[in-house]
């Protein structure tokens, strides 16, 4: 099978992160893989796949537009060069032409489901393509059974038809961090030795990070032993972010770390007094998943697929500030539940490998190509 790598960011988001680890496992796997990347990427996925043929795609697929004029143009010839058998594309999009079975990765439902939450142009696109990809890929892969469940509300599909394939998480890079890790991480933002309250995402409307600064803000209001709230994370296009900053007194504490790099995280997230990601709804919820690995205590909401993540190893609130501020308050002053949260969460994380997200999509790249035989 060929995975189509080049829709992949430089900085790894959730996206890039299933993409990546997906390969790794795949040629851990012993499976016979084709990778096209980005120039930039080449020697990130021989390192990752020493198993694999990796081929760099042209630089033109550098920018959005030249890289869907590549994707339509050349990768169906390029798989016809390679004889691939499957082409897997796991951002959404796929070549509309070409000889081979093809497989589609649709993260989320949330740009039919809760479109405001997105730019308009980012939610026109994607449910653009969610919708031909349901009509005309052999085989759709989802993340979690609530991105099934919506995909089947808003669509013709049945959620029977959708091969159902959580994520993984990579132990080996998320993990209960050593003193050294938290060090470290603390240093990379700035913290010192003071107790914080983690946030890791895009500060985009999604992640609900107006409603987690003003919560905080009453949490701690009475505290005189106030933790910090750190935000970390690729900037985003949430404009209500800086007014709740704003709003925040000075004499509370809120960090914009920006963007962390990977090595920093396990630290950074097992560092924390707890890490909270109140989300208005996610396809899956990697966040959530990679700090319940780390050994954190964590808040999500039971927005979609979290509970499915979160399972009972997590706490809960609503999504507005004051069920973020109650539920805080709760926790902060309840170190024992805490910990209790954390070990189970640890646990938890366990039952999600990559090693079985890559055996599942194994049986959907077969499944795909029997299809593919069958009406060829």
């Amino acid at each position: 099978m060929l995975i189509d790598a080049t829709a992949v960011p430089a900085d790894r988001g959730g996206v890039g992160r299933y993409v990546d680890s997906l390969v790794q496992a795949l040629d851990q796997d012993g499976a016979r893989v084709t990778v096209v990347c980005q120039p930039r990427d080449l020697a990130l996925y021989d390192r990752l796949a020493p198993g694999a043929r990796i081929v760099p795609a042209s630089t033109s697929t550098a920018t959005r537009t030249a890289r869907l004029t590549w994707e339509q143009a050349t990768l169906p010839r390029l798989t016809r060069r390679l004889a691939v058998d499957v082409v897997h594309s796991p951002h959404y999009t796929m070549p509309l032409a070409g000889t081979a079975a093809s497989v589609v990765t649709l993260h989320d439902a949330t740009f039919f489901t809760d479109a405001v939450l997105h730019s308009s142009v980012k939610a026109r696109f994607f449910r653009a393509w969610t919708t031909t990809a349901l009509r005309r890929a052999t085989v759709c892969v989802v993340p979690s059974v609530a991105t099934a469940t919506e995909l089947a509300r808003v669509s013709p599909v049945r959620r029977a038809e959708l091969e159902i394939i959580h994520h993984g998480v990579d132990a080996d890079r998320f993990h209960p961090p050593s003193p050294e890790e938290v060090r470290a991480a603390r240093a990379a933002v700035g913290i010192g030795r003071t107790p914080y309250v983690a946030f890791l995402g895009a500060l985009e409307p999604r992640k609900n990070v107006p409603a987690l600064i003003r919560g905080f803000a009453r949490a701690v209001a009475e505290r005189r032993d106030a933790p910090a709230l750190v935000l970390a994370g690729q900037p985003g296009w949430d404009t209500q972010v800086e007014r709740a900053l704003d709003a925040v007194p000075h004499r509370l504490r809120v960090i914009r770390a920006g963007y962390l790099p990977f090595g920093t995280l396990a630290g950074f997230l097992g560092g924390a007094d707890l890490v909270a990601y109140p989300s208005l709804g996610e396809g899956f919820g990697l966040p959530v998943l990679e700090a319940m690995a780390c050994g954190a205590c964590v808040l999500t909401t039971r927005r979609l697929s979290l509970p499915e993540v979160g399972g009972d190893a997590v706490a809960y609130c609503g999504v507005g500030a004051g069920d973020v501020a109650a539920a805080l308050t709760d926790l902060l002053a309840d170190p024992s539940r805490r910990s209790e949260l954390a070990d189970a969460a640890q646990k938890r994380a366990k039952e999600f490998s990559w090693a079985t997200t890559a055996e599942r999509h194994r049986e959907a790249y077969a499944k795909a190509w029997l299809r593919h035989r069958r009406t060829a």
